[in-house]
């Protein structure tokens, strides 16, 4: 006992813990006892970590006990900042959306610590105050409530961004679209009009919705009209040069130094005539089409002016010809891809516009007749792409405008030539059924929603059969089935159609050219190309409804000539949609026509009636008149011409057979005429002195003979296409070319309208416009010198369009790849010999097929180390023109002269563009 009480003594009291994880009211309460003895240093260190605790947790009741008991009051400081800088409302923030459930609690925290004082602009260290992190993670409720205790919102970061900059820095932050207008309105209200990154956003933003408008439009033509994806190029570099686009500085359209350059190297490329072939094999054959790349354009010019100005016509003739060819093969290779064939058409427009703007090159152009084989080879892909609309057009022509009817129309007409005993219980069983049935008396007016109905089942059953047959008589039975049978009628025939099948419908038709004239506006068609196309489309339809309707009897009544007017009627508003002049419209007359005398030629009892309808009907001729009644189907109880009527159109068919007799001995006497004069013509035209050589002043006997004066037709045409470009004249007052007149029954549809290009070559290079028509602009014309987008805009229906002039004639060092191949295009970037090395690179580069006699030695001869020196100057067209002709043959001359040493020339261009 004694040994123990030795022992010293130790103090084993537990140390009061001052930082718990989770602090209750109560613990702090028992801390702060005069039992447990802290300190006042220990009680502010544990109120402080209490008080940061809370904030952190969102803990209501615990911030609240601190805030508002007397105790802790003395010990609180609502200024206090963490490590970071953080202050207390910024803590309790920052917890938004770890707990969804303690959300509201935590929002009542931060409206708590705001009425006891804290301080709501106090930032961190890179800047942030309370309404910055808000504007993040808090709700619209509590970043409003900040904005209204004294927190502004224009108080900047450290890299001076706001919390609308936060928020929306380059796109507007999901679920934050409400707060993001909270702070721009609160911004607007201090005078804030709008900043760089406001800028930036509303740019990116706008970026953003074009391209997914725009994925949505390829997406829907790659299906419609299967277009390669990699068509389109990089959907980014689209946006951006469409942003440009509205952006940028309207052109002069009498800018003659950008159509016109100097004649350096700078504007063209030197080549050689033995690499034609593999040029064209790069550049035309294997070149990948992306929209609106005119690169093959701009290569095929400078070389042009590269032959023109400094070599021989020779050459002049071996390029065109040449890639005109490749261009048509590629073509008639390629003829059911629909992009392909849209940007040869569009490089074909460019390459023409670049060739006959350069005053440089003109006069040999026109002399050698190079802008005419340009635009056949135009014309030809002008063609093959209407051949592509036609085709598909013709898969849906029938089904979707002919045979479509929208459900219960025109089912309870009966016709005299069928059998209709059974008629009644059909019709019965329809009533039953409860689908309204129009009464044969109300077929001639058209319902109301016709257009806007879904597609009916292919009437087939009611007009295809033949009359008396026995698919008629089975189809008879099975409309008067009873709808109660369990044992249908069709179940023993099963061939026959069920009676619900869907078909396609005007609708479809419309959704193809809807897409092809997307397509033909994105690719930068030109316009008056673009209303050509459309005339010659609609033409062709016209001219294919008008046939089958005549020839097949099973349209010929009163019922569906009906429907098919309404039919028509949907292509015709299509066209006023799409912008489109209104007299592409006019191909239909002699179709409504047709269809106008098939509704009312059963009512004409008197003959002064027949007088006066047929002086309405001026599309249609006698035959095509007598046809029509001849094929004629009548319903049951309808009227009939009178006998009378009938012998007048009889003897008004001869009288227009005779008169078709006269009209064609007249033709072909014109005919044999043009054709005598022609022969005349080129028999003096061929006549040349006896040596072969032409001189100087017979030089004009080079100019094009088969291109005549036009006649006073082509003349009106021609005015129609350049008033497309007057901004003055309202595209509703374009008219199509005249069709010939139709001598027989029926109609041409495969005559091919003219395709004329404006007369001013700078419009060649026009594209459609994307800028919205304005209704007034002062009237002004194109040689004054005005902004060229002005006259795109044009008054109020005039047609839109913009020049792009420069924008056409922008090339860079990737050009020159297509003048070697892309193989050896890293040559271009380092200064290279052109020179053959042995045999075998001779053998595979064969010299041209013309002689170097005009180049000579700048030394003597004998010297190895002599250069040879060149002088450039224009050539003279005093030559024989080259025998090749358009069927590809290889040109053959001999013993012609060229005016440049190409090594030297291709030094020149190295040079220039190095």
């Amino acid at each position: 006992m004694a040994s123990t009480s030795m022992l010293p003594q130790v103090d084993i009291q537990v140390e009061p813990d001052l930082q718990p994880l989770y602090p209750t009211p109560a613990q702090i309460s028992h801390l702060l006892s005069p039992n447990v003895g802290l300190s006042p240093t220990q009680k502010e260190e544990l109120i402080s970590h209490c008080l940061t605790r809370s904030c952190i947790f969102g803990d209501f009741a615990l911030l609240s006990y601190l805030v508002l008991d007397p105790v802790t009051q003395a010990f609180i400081d609502l200024s206090k900042q963490e490590e970071d800088d953080l202050g207390l409302i910024s803590n309790t923030i920052l917890g938004f959306g770890s707990d969804l459930e303690k959300d509201v609690e935590r929002e009542e925290c931060v409206r708590l610590l705001i009425s006891e004082g804290a301080d709501v602009n106090l930032p961190d260290y890179a800047g942030w105050n309370s309404l910055h992190y808000a504007a993040l993670l808090a709700p619209p409720t509590l970043v409003s409530h900040l904005l209204t205790h004294g927190c502004s919102s224009m108080s900047l970061t450290r890299r001076n961004m706001s919390a609308l900059d936060i928020v929306t820095a380059s796109t507007t932050l999901p679920g934050r679209e409400d707060v993001s207008l909270l702070l721009e309105e609160a911004m607007r209200e201090q005078g804030w009009t709008g900043g760089r990154m406001e800028q930036q956003r509303r740019t990116t933003e706008k970026r953003r919705l074009r391209l997914g408008k725009q994925k949505d439009v390829q997406d829907n033509l790659n299906k419609s009209l299967n277009i390669d994806p990699r068509w389109w190029g990089d959907p980014e570099a689209e946006a951006l040069r469409l942003e440009l686009l509205d952006d940028e500085e309207e052109e002069v359209i009498g800018d003659t130094d950008l159509l016109t350059p100097p004649p350096d190297f700078t504007s063209m490329l030197v080549f050689a005539p033995h690499a034609l072939p593999d040029i064209f094999q790069t550049l035309i054959t294997d070149f990948k089409p992306i929209m609106r790349n005119a690169e093959p354009a701009n290569v095929l010019y400078m070389l042009s002016r590269f032959a023109i100005i400094y070599c021989d016509h020779n050459w002049v003739e071996d390029l065109i010809i040449g890639a005109t060819d490749a261009i048509e093969d590629t073509a008639f290779n390629r003829a059911e891809d629909l992009a392909s064939l849209v940007f040869w058409l569009y490089n074909l427009t460019i390459w023409l516009h670049l060739m006959k703007c350069d005053d440089a090159i003109r006069e040999t152009c026109e002399l050698l007749d190079s802008y005419t084989l340009i635009e056949e080879i135009l014309n030809s892909v002008f063609v093959f792409i209407i051949r592509f609309a036609e085709r598909r057009i013709d898969e849906m022509l029938d089904a979707a405008l002919l045979d479509y009817s929208p459900p219960s129309e025109f089912e309870s007409v009966q016709f005299e030539s069928e059998w209709s005993f059974l008629r009644t219980f059909g019709a019965g069983k329809k009533k039953a059924n409860g689908t309204p049935v129009p009464s044969p008396a109300k077929s001639n007016a058209p319902p109301e929603g016709t257009l806007s109905r879904s597609p009916s089942p292919p009437p087939s059953a009611l007009l295809s059969s033949k009359p008396g047959s026995f698919a008629s008589l089975r189809q008879t039975f099975s409309r008067a089935r009873n709808p109660g049978s369990t044992t249908p009628l069709q179940s023993l025939f099963a061939d026959t159609p069920p009676a619900t099948s869907s078909g396609p419908s005007p609708k479809d038709i419309i959704a193809f050219m809807t897409s092809l004239q997307t397509l033909l506006s994105l690719s930068d068609i030109n316009p008056a190309i673009t209303t050509q196309f459309w005339s010659q489309v609609m033409f062709w339809t016209a001219c294919e409804t008008f046939n089958r309707v005549l020839t097949r009897k099973k349209y010929l009544c009163r019922s569906r000539a009906l429907q098919i007017n309404m039919n028509l009627s949907t292509l015709e508003e299509w066209l006023g949609k799409m912008g489109l002049p209104r007299g592409i419209g006019s191909h239909f007359a002699p179709v409504r026509d047709l269809l106008n005398w098939l509704q009312c030629l059963s009512s004409i009892t008197e003959f002064p009636n027949l007088i006066a309808t047929i002086q309405n009907m001026r599309k249609l001729n006698p035959l095509q008149m007598r046809r029509a009644v001849r094929d004629y189907k009548y319903e049951v109880n309808e009227g009939r011409m009178t006998e009378e009527c009938i012998q007048y159109l009889a003897q008004l068919q001869k009288d227009w057979e005779r008169h078709r007799v006269k009209a064609g001995v007249a033709a072909l006497r014109k005919e044999i005429g043009e054709r005598e004069r022609d022969r005349d013509r080129d028999d003096s035209s061929s006549s040349s002195p006896p040596n072969g050589s032409i001189p100087a002043q017979d030089t004009t006997s080079l100019s094009p003979s088969r291109n005549p004066s036009p006649s006073p037709e082509m003349k009106s045409v021609q005015r129609n296409i350049d008033m497309l470009f007057d901004r003055s004249q309202a595209k509703s007052a374009w008219e199509p070319p005249t069709p010939p007149e139709v001598l027989g029954e029926l109609l041409d549809s495969r005559h091919m309208l003219p395709l004329l290009l404006p007369s001013d070559p700078k419009l060649l290079g026009a594209v459609p416009s994307t800028h919205p028509p304005v209704s007034e602009l002062k009237p002004h014309s194109l040689t004054h010198g005005r902004n060229v987008s002005q006259a795109s805009l044009g008054s109020r229906g005039a047609m839109s369009w913009q020049l792009n002039s420069k924008k056409l004639r922008d090339v860079g060092m990737s050009t020159l790849q297509w003048v070697d191949g892309a193989v050896s295009a890293a040559r271009w970037y380092r200064r290279a010999q052109v020179q053959i090395a042995d045999e075998e690179e001779e053998e595979r580069h064969p010299p041209p097929p013309y002689s170097f006699d005009d180049l000579q030695p700048s030394s003597d001869a004998g010297d190895e180390s002599a250069e040879y020196s060149s002088s450039f100057h224009f050539t003279p067209l005093t030559r024989k023109p080259s025998a090749r002709s358009r069927g590809g043959r290889a040109s053959t001359i001999a013993g012609d002269d060229i005016d440049s040493d190409f090594d030297d020339t291709v030094e020149h261009t190295e040079s220039s563009f190095l």
